[in-house]
């Protein structure tokens, strides 16, 4: 299938590794130039891996300003952007169960990079996509956040927050053609997915903690229908179809890549 992205311009932030890495590569492969922003200096090989027609760019989503001299950069490179994606995000590090085992002061950075960060991001790319009246933006929820996951309370209700922002935001968009999704993805082979397999078993005795491909198939076979992870270049499947022409009735939706562990009745 010809998604129609040839030649157009995508800005993957939190593009470094993980989920955000594989989208870039999605995007690459369609013939898209990519931009590859995170505060890591990764972006360095991962554009180098993309080709010539992508650029690394250091930037820290939750500095407003870089953010918006980033976007006047990748714009002056690159040219046009057409589509933003905003897989960025961290976790507070420490397990709920019950929620007041945290600190509130443990609830800033996590809001400050995973809901501030995408609204930065956002408001450092719109301008220009409204005069051209075209464009996508594609942010990144969670199961967690549409379950109340007692995990990590601050990660999920930022990821609960971002649902809400993306609705809003497809809203404000739809009278000038421009589309906002969001993505909410199940258990996924990332670093953060060993962060939380780290977090789950640090209290057991060594002879009883599972290893770490144990634990994540006891856990999506408890948890998802389908009983199988989710890979990152999944996601980025998803993500350039999102994209592309094919979905341009698709505005305001959450999709689950989940294997089906979060449905509604």
């Amino acid at each position: 299938m010809d998604l129609g992205l040839h030649g157009q311009v995508a800005v993957v932030v939190g593009g470094a590794n993980g989920i955000g890495k594989a989208i870039a590569h999605s995007f690459a492969a369609e013939g898209a130039r990519v931009a590859v922003v995170d505060r890591s200096p990764d972006v360095a090989i991962v554009a180098a891996e993309l080709g010539p027609n992508s650029l690394p760019v250091v930037v820290d989503v939750t500095d407003y300003p870089a953010m918006q001299a980033a976007a006047a950069r990748i714009e002056a490179e690159l040219g046009p952007v057409a589509h933003v994606v905003v897989t960025v995000g961290i976790d507070s590090g420490k397990g709920g169960f019950p929620f007041w085992n945290l600190e509130p002061s443990d609830w800033t950075r996590v809001y400050t990079v995973n809901v501030q960060g995408v609204v930065n991001t956002a408001h450092a790319f719109y301008a220009p996509m409204i005069e051209r009246r075209h464009g996508t933006f594609l942010f990144f929820s969670s199961v967690a956040g549409l379950i109340g996951s007692q995990t990590d309370p601050p990660y999920s209700a930022s990821k609960a927050a971002i649902i809400n922002f993306t609705q809003v935001a497809a809203k404000d968009f739809a009278p000038y053609n421009i589309r906002a999704n969001a993505i909410a993805p199940g258990m996924v082979h990332t670093p953060l997915q060993r962060k939380v397999y780290t977090l789950a078993t640090a209290n057991l005795p060594e002879n009883e903690r599972p290893t770490y491909e144990e634990w994540c198939e006891t856990k999506i076979k408890r948890l998802a229908p389908l009983g199988r992870m989710v890979d990152p270049e999944e996601i980025g499947s998803y993500a350039v179809y999102l994209a592309s022409q094919h979905a341009r009735n698709v505005t305001g939706q959450v999709l689950n890549v989940d294997g089906g562990w979060v449905m509604h009745w």
